[in-house]
């Protein structure tokens, strides 16, 4: 498996990134471990959270993801081997998105405390913050990797120009950029990706992962009508991917599933993979037996034409 660069950053990863939305949601820690544990035991190295997973969970209050990384962490006693990246900016009191540097600042002692590490590789600005202006969000993040306690800093969920704007202000003040952008793109939503975004990350040198690689478990291909909604927590959120576009992109994936023999899920993987400026798609997994799925997506190569179908499918 080739090792990809993350744009510009001293980073290399393999082309799959496991997401830790799942860790305290739809997992409890013995599980999260043996998840945590494959992922490892296939080669792979990044793993992907936040210090908000999972609020959305009755009963929780967030940090329970990094709290059972953080656990697993020092368990395993594999920190160097672990490319780790969470992200800051949503408050868990359910006010506005907070990126100032003050709330940064506490953040990030938290996310280091529930990590059980002295460093993040990679941080990220969680949801843009209309309310402070890109030089304090990004003097803040200066001072955190000045002090070693961070890595390499980027951005999820920025359109063109945010993330323009935000580069223009690394410049002016002489601040660290955004190295890595996130944002959503599959199969099935393209257009907070594709076209400006992806011009702009590709002439730019910034590292790409994309999160919902699956559409939330939609291109996995087990959820074909309502019938199919109570198969996982999921599954109600089914709904809106089950329209023209979404049969037609099963369907597409159903042709080339006979031809490669390959699941749904590691044909979606692999299509992302192979997107310019893509470095790595984000999938979770909730059994050992989806991370070996997992494993095999990012080491399957589609044909050309098999590509081309797939994105004609979705477009």
């Amino acid at each position: 498996m080739t090792l990809r660069p993350l744009g510009r950053t001293n980073i290399e990863i393999e082309p799959l990134v496991l997401g830790g939305n799942v860790f305290g949601w739809t997992l409890d820690q013995d599980q999260s471990f043996a998840v945590l544990d494959a992922f490892i035991a296939n080669g792979f190295s990044m793993i992907d959270t936040a210090d908000s997973y999972s609020l959305w969970v009755a009963g929780n209050s967030g940090g329970e993801s990094e709290t059972i990384i953080g656990a697993w962490l020092k368990a395993r006693g594999n920190r160097d081997a672990v490319t780790l990246a969470t992200k800051v900016g949503t408050r868990f009191d359910g006010g506005p998105k907070d990126l100032s540097a003050s709330y940064i600042e506490r953040s990030a002692e938290d996310s280091l405390r529930r990590l059980g590490t002295d460093h993040i590789d990679l941080y990220f600005a969680h949801w843009p913050d209309p309310s402070v202006t890109h030089e304090e969000t990004l003097r803040a993040f200066e001072n955190l990797i000045s002090s070693g306690k961070v890595g390499h800093i980027g951005c999820s969920n920025y359109d063109t120009d945010l993330l323009r704007s935000a580069l223009q202000a690394s410049a002016e003040h002489g601040l660290p950029r955004y190295e890595v952008l996130q944002n959503e793109y599959n199969l099935y939503a393209r257009d907070k990706f594709e076209g400006a975004v992806q011009e702009l990350v590709t002439d730019e040198e910034i590292g790409v992962i994309v999160y919902w690689g699956l559409a939330a478990g939609f291109l996995t291909g087990k959820y074909r009508s309502e019938a199919d909604f109570s198969k996982s927590a999921r599954g109600p959120g089914m709904a809106k991917f089950l329209d023209a576009k979404g049969l037609k992109i099963l369907a597409t994936m159903d042709e080339v599933a006979r031809e490669t023999g390959a699941a749904h899920a590691e044909i979606a993987l692999a299509w992302l993979a192979a997107q310019p400026g893509v470095t790595a798609p984000i999938a979770s997994a909730t059994s050992v037996a989806q991370v070996e799925s997992l494993a095999r997506g990012a080491r399957l190569s589609l044909t050309g034409d098999q590509l081309n179908r797939l994105t004609a499918a979705g477009r």
